[in-house]
């Protein structure tokens, strides 16, 4: 066993990456705290060809040192957008016919194994002491949970975040061909 190359993982570059399809999904962080955080939900995005990420509140914006240290640059090429409140990009997402969910602990949420992954969906992302925000739950027609079996009650949001994209990639790869 040897490990690829980077030529023999034929990634795409910047520019190809801007023009070819992407999944039908954005990804809204609600006042993430920590840059490395958000640096690794675009370096997520990036690999699952994630539409656009939605920043929301505190949440930092590129371009910053920390975000892109973490996001090893695919803060260059996932598009974003900064709304002030997560409301705001609530309301936007409605605007444009994008259904959305929470990824939270709630009553009455969906294990995401359970999940069927809409087209055209958005995923909100809360806050890593708080999570969603209690009112932008309003925004939301499910929501999703992560089953978990072990002693803890969460996981760091930006892993949570890998497995949420992972899932959706999954269901969803077949518009990417």
């Amino acid at each position: 066993m040897r490990k690829l190359t980077m030529p023999e993982l034929n990634r795409l570059n910047v520019a190809d990456y801007h023009s070819v399809t992407k999944l039908p999904v954005i990804i809204v962080l609600d006042n993430i705290r920590s840059m490395e955080n958000v640096g690794s939900f675009f370096r997520t995005a990036d690999a699952f060809r994630i539409e656009t990420i939605y920043l929301c509140g505190i949440t930092a914006r590129p371009p910053h040192r920390e975000i892109h240290k973490t996001a090893l640059g695919a803060d260059d090429s996932v598009a974003w957008q900064y709304f002030a409140t997560t409301a705001e990009a609530c309301e936007h997402l409605k605007d444009m016919g994008y259904r959305i969910f929470a990824v939270e602990q709630v009553e009455g949420s969906i294990m995401l194994d359970e999940f069927n992954t809409p087209e055209k969906s958005a995923y909100i992302f809360g806050n890593e002491v708080d999570g969603v925000d209690d009112a932008v739950l309003n925004y939301c027609e499910q929501a999703v949970e992560i089953p978990q079996k072990g002693t803890k009650h969460s996981l760091n949001v930006s892993v949570s975040a890998g497995i949420v994209m992972f899932h959706l990639f999954e269901d969803l790869k077949n518009v990417l061909k």
